[in-house]
């Protein structure tokens, strides 16, 4: 939903409140999507939170969870009764089901499970049963399949009869007698060509389906590359267990999207931006503590130059333009790096080519700024040895933020470290205490 939706329906409940006009308020808040609700939950305090939530008819309780991020699920959760969660959890598709589940009471998913029929138990055990961040998680059960030899008469008169066909369904999957894919039949097409034609003479044989353990972020590029609306999920075995729709998808590729921006601040993606202030200052202490010590480590560095520092103190002023200028360069580097290694574009093959392109962009660059640097040093100090030793400490630093900016992210994929949650330290921790190591390292040698 666009940001200033969000906002213009949060202004609008907020007048009508302020004006006194409660059951305004609430006829308003009610005509709302659920999924405009959930948004507008998110952007309230707990207090205002908990007060709107008392003003929704809940009828449709179990999507406005499903679009709400996990504290703040856990904490409309933890004011449902077990009725009213049992409640939340009838009409929701199996797959939005099973995401729903992961997170209620025992006793809640024990009666929900219960009050299924027999085949939709099985369908939502059997999604269950897979990793929430797979092809398995995140695919529905319910599917509309096909022979090959049967008419495109028979496939209308048999579409006619279940008379409602399950959402985002443009084409029907093709299988044998044992539930083996085969292939996938267009919706156009079953409407659009004679119906004395066999199903097996325009079933499309091209589109592959996706293996049940395929991570989630490789189904949405698989999406993304050709465009689907839907596609099939097989096992192992290649029989057909379900279809992943496009909803699903974007809900991937959003999760991922803010996986990436807070990690860079050791945050969670999930995180209740209106969490109580104790929470979220433990959470946030833990990474502010990890960033004090890459502080002190620089700080060491510098401490070892003491006697340099004393004795010609306008290195101290110039410390800060070496450190920073090599920390935004290994930023611009890492962050496409990352970019790449979540893309798939980088691997053996081709990331000594790219090794080689960023340090030669970081020796481009570190011999423009360095110059310029330099430059502005000697005119503002009137010392042309201090503008060498500047030029020097950025070009080193520069050429080390390139190498550092590539080599950091692959080497900690590798070791199945997220990059994004930490090359960003690490980096600036190299940067800052090679820069300043350069610069006053080389003052040193030259000017004591």
């Amino acid at each position: 939903m666009p940001e200033n939706a969000t906002r213009d329906n949060l202004q609008v409940i907020t007048e009508a409140l302020d004006s006194g006009e409660m059951q305004r308020a609430a006829r308003i808040l009610n005509a709302f999507h659920p999924s405009e609700i959930a948004h507008l939950l998110e952007s309230l305090p707990q207090s205002q939170r908990m007060f709107i939530w008392n003003m929704l008819d809940h009828d449709d309780d179990g999507e406005i969870l499903l679009h709400v991020g996990d504290e703040v699920r856990s904490g409309l959760i933890e004011v449902m009764n077990k009725e009213q969660l049992i409640s939340a959890t009838e009409g929701l598709d199996l797959d939005d089901l099973a995401d729903l589940l992961a997170d209620l009471p025992s006793a809640v998913t024990e009666t929900a499970l219960n009050n299924l029929d027999s085949s939709d138990r099985q369908r939502l055990q059997s999604v269950l049963s897979f990793d929430e961040d797979s092809a398995g998680g995140l695919m529905n059960t319910d599917t509309v399949t096909v022979r090959r030899d049967n008419t495109l008469d028979v496939v209308q008169r048999y579409l006619r009869m279940r008379q409602q066909l399950p959402q985002h369904t443009d084409r029907l999957f093709v299988v044998d007698r044992y539930e083996n894919y085969l292939g996938t039949l267009a919706l156009t097409d079953v409407l659009t060509n004679d119906p004395a034609t066999l199903v097996g003479d325009i079933m499309e044989e091209t589109v592959e389906p996706i293996l049940v353990t395929t991570e989630d972020n490789e189904v949405a590029k698989t999406f993304e590359h050709l465009d689907l609306i839907s596609a099939p999920v097989i096992d192992e075995n290649n029989k057909l267990l379900g279809r992943i729709t496009i909803d699903d998808v974007v809900d991937v590729i959003r999760d991922e999207a803010e996986h990436s921006v807070m990690s860079m601040a050791g945050l969670n993606e999930e995180e209740d931006l209106f969490a109580p202030i104790t929470k979220s200052t433990r959470r946030r202490a833990l990474w502010l503590g990890v960033n004090m010590l890459t502080a002190f480590l620089a700080a060491w560095v510098i401490s070892l130059f003491q006697d340099t520092l004393e004795r010609i103190i306008v290195l101290a002023v110039l410390i800060p333009v070496v450190a920073s200028m090599g920390g935004i360069a290994g930023s611009q580097t890492l962050t496409l790096v990352i970019r790449g290694l979540a893309l798939k574009q980088i691997g053996k093959s081709n990331s000594k080519i790219l090794l080689l392109r960023e340090l030669g962009v970081g020796m481009l660059n570190g011999l423009l700024w360095s110059l310029i640097v330099a430059i502005i040093a000697v005119l503002w100090f009137n010392d042309l040895q201090l503008g060498w030793i500047i030029a020097l400490a950025m070009m080193v630093n520069l050429i080390c933020a390139g190498l550092a900016g590539v080599l950091i992210p692959i080497a900690l994929r590798k070791y199945g470290i997220d990059p994004a949650l930490a090359g960003g330290v690490v980096l600036t921790t190299i940067t800052d205490v090679v820069g300043i190591f350069a610069f006053l390292g080389l003052a040193t040698l030259l000017l004591l």
